[in-house]
């Protein structure tokens, strides 16, 4: 008997549960590429504070097309809005805020995750790759929990949530929560515990497509 196939969920939907599992008053930080889609999913009615790395705090969704303004923007240059009450500062300020520890949470992408939380997100060792770690260092230590976004598998099919890194790093021990298209996950003392399936995956179905053991929450 085949197992059913099951529905990974897309980008939208990925961003929808992030959102969703923010904490009422948290101040987030959105990194670049996939977790800025997460502004434009916040449930009504929550107080969220968005931040971005570029000196925004009080970030809004994306503007409707047609409406952008390049002189706002977040740190991957996409053009967003600002909700009452936002304000801008200096780069300088910003960092200050990101290694002073006033962020909640950071939502970041990766390449790799290890078991224990360590996080590599800047580098793959590829000789075209950028030359330096960014902001992303700062805000993987300086945030009080670091969620990351990313695909279960690379475009070669390798699992991202790996045993040990083998991308240079950018966080030790780092990361709490990921967020695929196929589970959610917390990752704690070691451990990693599944906290949600798509639809028609089972824990043993992943398992099969994991590197690292994977317990029930």
């Amino acid at each position: 008997m085949s197992t059913p196939a099951h529905t990974p969920w897309s980008r939208a939907q990925i961003a929808q549960r992030v959102a969703a599992d923010l904490p009422d008053g948290a101040v987030v930080n959105l990194g670049i590429g996939a977790p800025t889609a997460v502004a434009n999913h916040l449930p009504p009615g929550r107080e969220i504070l968005l931040h971005s790395e570029n000196g925004v705090l009080g970030m809004g969704p994306a503007p409707p097309p047609g409406q952008e303004d390049y002189d706002l923007i977040n740190a991957g240059k996409q053009p967003v809005t600002l909700k009452p009450g936002g304000c801008f500062f200096h780069h300088a300020d910003s960092f200050a805020m990101m290694r002073g520890g006033h962020l909640d949470v950071c939502v970041l992408g990766a390449f790799q995750v290890a078991a224990n939380g360590d996080l590599a997100n800047w580098h793959t060792g590829a000789p075209d790759a950028i030359p330096a770690v960014g902001g992303a260092m700062d805000l993987a230590i300086g945030a009080r929990q670091t969620w990351v976004m990313m695909d279960w598998r690379t475009k070669a099919g390798e699992p991202k949530l790996v045993p040990a890194l083998s991308y240079p790093v950018t966080g030790l021990g780092c990361v709490s929560r990921v967020y695929t298209e196929l589970a959610v996950l917390a990752l704690q003392g070691g451990q990693v515990q599944v906290l949600a399936l798509c639809d028609g995956m089972t824990l043993e179905a992943l398992q099969a497509l994991s590197a690292v053991p994977l317990a029930p929450a």
